[in-house]
């Protein structure tokens, strides 16, 4: 089991030490099961031990909380370890065959622990992190803007004085009726703005004992209170105005019309407007920042990425055939360089770079791209008629490993940044991208845009950007369809001059998306920067290209190319 370093924040101010007698080390890892701090040396022994061959080791951070003990009310000399579904209650494993429970479905309390702990623990997070200092903002904001009221009168005051100094004696009752009306207006937004003032103070006030409950029902060492708490809803943050300030009018000198000759008081007609509140999604994204040591990586990265670039033409290196296939519909490639390709006909056959077949599968699949490879080299492909995503892992082995229940999955791409799965799934007239875990977990799920409407027709090829960005190739609508990796909808690509009919999908070193026009009069692969800017029109029929459907991208920059009706994969470089 591979372990990377865990980060510690540079705001710690002490090392947990590891828990093995005689070790002094600092505690990277935790051992779920054992409830053990461990160091990197002590993992290591313990995952080769006989006893600890199979446990749980997670970096310390991403541990279990460890569930206090808690003696059952009604057998005493037991500890609670489940929760009964249906009375809500913890029991122990006596109480399990009591016959008050019998028939009873019974829980593990320790995972609903850890589960309630990690949602308070979330609320405490965004209250401290988005609603707290939100608020703060808005209140800065007002009493800056009271400030900023006081002087805009002063200026105005300044103005009318200005006027009325050749002409005072005229206008003295204008000037009273002007200034008395000024102080009258300035008087009601200075106790708008106080109101406001009060409001935020409360809220703020709120806030702060909401965490201090919440805290205080973490700390608390009887579980049962916990388990009882209900999970707060937070209060929505006040609305509040800006102020909207008055103008003076320049009036025109004239005996006849004093109001006129020295202007009035004039207040706009105009709604207040609401502050701008930034979203709490903003926090998740500011939260998730990368380390200095991912920084520093990623830096050296794109030191490397910024040495490529595109080739003034594209090169064709060398093209083979693919037996057991009639014609490449997807395309996958693997870490140690192998490549899995299917047709329109189910098959799906493995193959070396020199086009030598290895092993193949008969899938129920046709022309989709409905297979990936993980890192571990597993290979993964859905079946739309089982509605369940396979894994094919050391031994050939066929396992069913999601069960998408009414969901057709038609496309999947496995993630090289985390080894996610991200699925492109179908229902009747529904379509949604899912995201799961490399252990099936479903983590996400997006359907519509920031307005409600749906982003999908029907996602037949999907894949992932350097950045996060998911990338989805849609016949349906006729576009290539881009959300970040939160689920937002950045861009929509359909086409230039001509409708698209878009089928594969890819994405290189440097972020750029490369897709497979191929169908009618276009038969062309288009090359996008990652903002979905077209940059060229890479491979055209002028090339050779009849018919692409499939393209993927080496670690070496070689660009295959697999056409509809015939089984011959091409390999360019347009990248140098």
């Amino acid at each position: 089991m591979a372990l990377s370093k865990i980060n510690i924040p540079q705001a710690a101010q002490h090392f947990l030490e590891c828990d093995t007698e005689k070790c002094e080390g600092n505690c990277e890892f935790y051992c779920n099961p054992c409830h053990r701090r461990l160091c990197k040396q002590c993992t290591d022994k313990h995952l080769r031990n006989a006893r600890g061959k199979k446990h749980e080791v997670v970096l310390y951070g991403q541990r279990k909380r460890h569930f206090p003990a808690e003696k059952c009310k009604i057998h005493c000399n037991k500890d609670v370890a489940m929760l009964c579904e249906e009375c809500q209650v913890p029991v122990c494993s006596k109480c399990v065959i009591h016959q008050n429970h019998r028939g009873h479905i019974f829980t593990d309390l320790e995972t609903i622990f850890a589960e309630r702990y990690a949602n308070f623990q979330q609320e405490i997070f965004k209250i401290r992190e988005y609603f707290l200092p939100t608020s703060q903002v808005i209140q800065k904001d007002i009493k800056k803007e009271s400030s900023e009221i006081k002087h805009i009168m002063d200026n105005i005051r300044r103005s009318m004085k200005t006027e009325f100094k050749s002409l005072k004696s005229l206008v003295d009752l204008v000037i009273s009726e002007n200034i008395k009306q000024l102080d009258q207006i300035e008087q009601s937004l200075l106790e708008d703005l106080n109101t406001q003032d009060k409001t935020m103070d409360e809220y703020i006030a709120y806030l702060n004992n909401l965490v201090k409950e919440l805290q205080r029902c973490l700390s608390s060492t009887e579980t049962h209170k916990l388990m009882s708490e209900k999970k707060p809803k937070i209060r929505s943050i006040p609305e509040t105005t800006k102020p909207v300030t008055p103008r003076l009018i320049a009036g025109h000198f004239s005996k006849s019309n004093i109001t006129q000759l020295l202007g009035e008081i004039y207040f706009p007609n105009v709604k207040a407007q609401k502050r701008e509140i930034r979203s709490l999604e903003n926090v998740y994204n500011t939260a998730m920042k990368p380390t200095q040591k991912q920084v520093k990586k990623d830096r050296q990265k794109s030191d490397n990425k910024q040495t490529m670039s595109l080739s003034a033409s594209v090169t064709k290196v060398r093209e083979f055939s693919v037996p057991g296939v009639r014609s490449i519909c997807h395309t996958s490639l693997d870490q140690s360089g192998r490549l899995w390709i299917s047709d329109s006909e189910g098959n799906l056959v493995q193959t070396d770079l020199l086009g030598n077949a290895m092993q193949k599968v008969e899938t129920s699949w046709e022309d989709e791209g409905y297979h990936t490879v993980t890192h571990d080299g597993d290979l993964i492909f859905t079946d739309q008629d089982k509605k369940v995503i396979n894994r094919i892992a050391t031994g050939n082995n066929i396992a069913e490993f999601i069960i998408t229940g009414v969901w057709e999955p038609i496309s999947i791409h496995s993630s090289h940044i985390n080894g996610d799965l991200l699925v492109g799934m179908n229902n009747k007239e529904k379509s949604k991208v899912v995201r799961y875990n490399k252990l099936g977990k479903k983590l996400q799920s997006i359907k519509r845009d920031d307005k409600g409407q749906s982003l999908y027709g029907v996602p037949h090829y999907i894949t992932e950007n350097i950045n996060g960005d998911i990338c989805t190739s849609d016949f349906d609508i006729r576009a290539i369809v881009v959300v970040n990796k939160s689920g937002q909808h950045r861009f929509s690509y359909t086409g230039q001059k001509s409708e698209i009919h878009p089928y594969g999908i890819c994405t290189d070193v440097l972020g750029h998306i490369l897709l497979c026009d191929g169908f009618f009069n276009n038969k062309t692969v288009h090359l996008l920067d990652r903002d979905g800017q077209f940059l060229s029109l890479l491979l055209t029929p002028q090339q050779g290209v009849r018919c692409p459907r499939s393209v993927c991208v080496d670690d070496k920059n070689n660009l295959y190319v697999g056409q509809y009706g015939t089984n011959i994969l091409t390999v360019y470089k347009y990248l140098h």
